[in-house]
């Protein structure tokens, strides 16, 4: 199942995907059955982890490389935007009902792992769970989401998360019986929401529960009044994902002000003005649709299969002849697996790379590989490339040690799918006056008070327009919050671009 060194999480994988197999089996089964029951014709294909779609077949017997699908797909929006923009870093920011991911895109490619964890016992909670090395996204995961709960903490502070609401109950706003105050409620009563144009209307919201639940439960216990237990709530919840950002950027070597933030979820646009304010970045985008971003993602997806082997060597002692054979056999089954999902091999775009370490180190960095056939005095070539990696992940390199290589791994991905976005010209675009649904008060915190702040129509807007700030932008599956200072405009694309005010540099 996973072919390379340590044999606990090798073990782990193995009967994960055992565990899951015959369930998805029988769930693809039936999917593929009923699909062809309603005449669907076209193949059936499903997104793995690691951001590529594969075969059914494929699916059906390898569902351990499933389990991060579908915020991969999130990712893969990231990074399609900032190939569509011109944005070459970007970080992919989603929030959603329980949780907020982030992952790192660059050169319109998003950061990958090949380790992660599943079923952990406490939630959030590194090193809890059971261990998995299949090729996945690379996401920073925290416990915060519109469900996340507020309380004071054994501390008398006031925390906000991991717990949640949960769809049901859910939050106390949405009057199914949910009493907890959470982040949601804390947005109801900034202002920040409409309640009667929650998910376009259909779904009224109830002030007054929100209002409830956070009074008896925040402000009350901790001596606040209402607007200042709402904006705790919404400002914890921004410090904390804005925190975990700063140090998942920071440990992969980057400066977290390099990036443009990409805000999709339900909650995302809601949110990220204060995140990307608080990182210190430049620019913020949010596409349309963003509540339903992940979807659009299985669009873009490109077939794709990874492998790996193991082969532990110092690189000053290679057998290049083995070595180049481990690659041919990678490569043929590559071949074989993207037939099935309708790739031609002249299709395929390879990418070669290997694990490798200082001698005695424990764990390993993932560094390029040149994509030919390798022989004497390439040791050198792989050296460089380590070289390049480790001091950019710890800004040090010891050249009198000994390297090894640990894994080999091939990825092998067909055609991006072409998608292209119809362009609207700034000169065909109207007056920003027809998309002004109104205004409403809402909690603006550089006051220090409610305010009257102008609410637009999200569909109404188009290329060339600028929202007064501070603006609130809806639509049906999101409401995007933009705080005074920046400069917020719809580019040709009518994705949502705010320049932030003394953000880094472009």
């Amino acid at each position: 199942m996973a072919r390379e060194i340590r044999e606990y999480e090798r073990t782990s994988t193995t009967a994960v995907n055992a565990y899951v197999q015959p369930i998805t089996g029988r769930y693809l089964d039936r999917l593929r059955g009923e699909l062809s029951e309603r005449g669907v014709q076209g193949d059936l294909h499903i997104m793995l982890s690691s951001g590529g779609i594969t075969s059914i077949d494929t699916a059906k017997a390898t569902p351990v490389r499933l389990i991060e699908s579908g915020p991969a797909a999130g990712a893969l929006v990231g990074a399609f935007y900032g190939r569509l923009v011109g944005e070459p870093k970007v970080l992919a920011f989603d929030m959603g009902g329980t949780t907020a991911k982030a992952c790192l895109i660059e050169n319109g490619q998003p950061e990958a792992t090949y380790s992660f964890e599943v079923a952990r016992g406490h939630r959030f909670k590194k090193g809890s769970g059971l261990p998995v090395r299949a090729p996945a996204v690379d996401l920073m995961e925290i416990g915060a989401g519109g469900g996340s709960v507020a309380h004071q903490d054994e501390l008398g502070l006031l925390k906000v998360g991991p717990e949640s609401a949960s769809a049901e109950p859910g939050p106390a706003c949405y009057g199914c019986g949910g009493e907890e105050p959470t982040v949601t409620d804390a947005d109801l009563v900034l202002g920040y929401l409409n309640p009667d144009y929650f998910l376009g209307g259909e779904m009224p919201l109830h002030p007054e529960r929100a209002e409830t639940a956070l009074r008896l439960q925040v402000a009350e216990p901790l001596g606040l009044d209402l607007t200042q237990a709402a904006w705790g709530v919404y400002n914890t919840v921004n410090e904390n994902m804005a925190s975990a950002a700063r140090i998942h950027i920071a440990e992969k070597g980057h400066d977290p002000r390099q990036f443009t933030m990409l805000a999709t979820g339900g909650a995302g646009p809601l949110h990220a003005f204060r995140v990307a304010q608080k990182m210190g970045l430049s620019r913020l985008i949010c596409p349309p649709g963003a509540g339903v971003a992940s979807s659009f993602g299985l669009l873009v997806a490109p077939p794709r299969m990874d492998f790996v082997h193991a082969y532990v060597v110092p690189l000053d002692r290679i057998d290049w002849k083995q070595l180049n054979e481990i690659y041919r056999t990678m490569a043929a089954q590559a071949d074989d697996e993207l037939a099935r999902a309708g790739v031609r091999r002249e299709e395929i775009h390879w990418v070669r790379q290997a694990d490798m370490r200082y001698v005695d180190q424990g764990h390993e960095v993932v560094v390029p590989v040149p994509e030919r056939e390798l022989a004497e005095g390439d040791q050198e070539a792989l050296r460089e490339s380590f070289r390049k990696v480790y001091t950019k992940l710890f800004s040090r390199y010891e050249k009198d040690v000994t390297i090894e290589a640990m894994n080999w791994r091939l990825i092998a991905m067909g055609p991006q799918p072409s998608i292209r976005f119809s362009e609207l010209n700034a000169a065909e675009a109207g007056q920003p006056s027809p998309a002004l649904k109104g205004r409403r008060k809402a909690y603006v915190p550089e006051a220090g008070r409610y305010q009257e702040v102008e609410v637009y129509d999200r569909y109404l807007l188009r290329p060339g327009d600028r929202c007064q700030v501070p603006a609130i932008v809806e639509e049906r599956e999101s409401t995007a919050v933009i705080g005074p200072g920046a400069i917020c405009s719809i580019d040709r694309y009518l994705n949502l671009i705010v320049d932030m005010e003394g953000g880094a540099q472009r």
